[in-house]
């Protein structure tokens, strides 16, 4: 209780600039859950997905990968997807591809969603910090300008630890966020660099077992 009641004098102390350093904290975090539940089960959709369709790759059953991955919704899904739709009239590998990388661009971008912001935040928060702390400064010298000398220096001293509240929370509130921004964008790069790899190794099975005939890939 006595920690709270400490967090709240620290609140209410740093002035009205700590209102929007703590929305900026709010809408942080709450992007940084909604990324990281998202891209958590993305992958783990990926992983079961891909789990279940290997082995029907490897043994040339395309027909059966066809209806595994149109149940799923899964990234490497609608990735898989595209590149089964072109095996019957593609004649080249480059043609199968091409239409994966065409899914892949697709996808790439809603995995990436809303992650940058968690680096705007962050600077917003420091420098809503410094605003609050300046704005603070200035209030003080205003107001010790009036009052007796002997007392100045007791009211500054006062006022600058204020002030100065507003910097330590922006701070606080910057320094989470940069370090979940790190982790959500290298969470987003191993998911991205994961369908890469998948496309790759489902091109090499296409490529050694492709069907002989347009039926197999109906």
């Amino acid at each position: 209780m006595n920690s709270f009641g400490t967090i709240v004098r620290f609140f209410q102390g740093g002035g009205e600039m700590m209102y929007p350093i703590a929305v900026v904290l709010v809408i942080g975090l709450a992007i940084a859950i909604e990324r990281y539940i998202v891209l958590t089960y993305t992958a783990l959709q990926n992983r079961m997905l891909w789990n279940s369709i290997a082995p029907s790759l490897q043994q040339g059953d395309f027909r059966k990968a066809v209806q595994l991955t149109a149940k799923s919704k899964a990234a490497i899904g609608q990735i898989l997807s595209y590149g089964l739709a072109r095996i019957a009239s593609a004649k080249r590998r480059d043609d199968i591809e091409k239409a994966m990388e065409e899914s892949l661009m697709d996808i790439v971008p809603k995995l990436e969603k809303r992650t940058h912001y968690l680096a705007t935040f962050a600077n917003l928060a420091t420098l809503l910090g410094l605003l609050g702390t300046v704005v603070g400064l200035i209030n003080a010298f205003a107001a010790v300008a009036t009052v007796n000398p002997a007392d100045k220096a007791n009211l500054l001293s006062a006022s600058i630890s204020v002030a100065m509240n507003c910097t330590a929370f922006g701070l606080m509130t910057a320094v989470p966020l940069l370090v979940i921004h790190a982790v959500l964008q290298t969470k987003t790069t191993e998911l991205i660099d994961s369908l890469e790899m998948a496309s790759v190794k489902f091109l090499n099975a296409v490529t050694e077992r492709r069907p002989d005939s347009p039926a197999s890939a109906a």
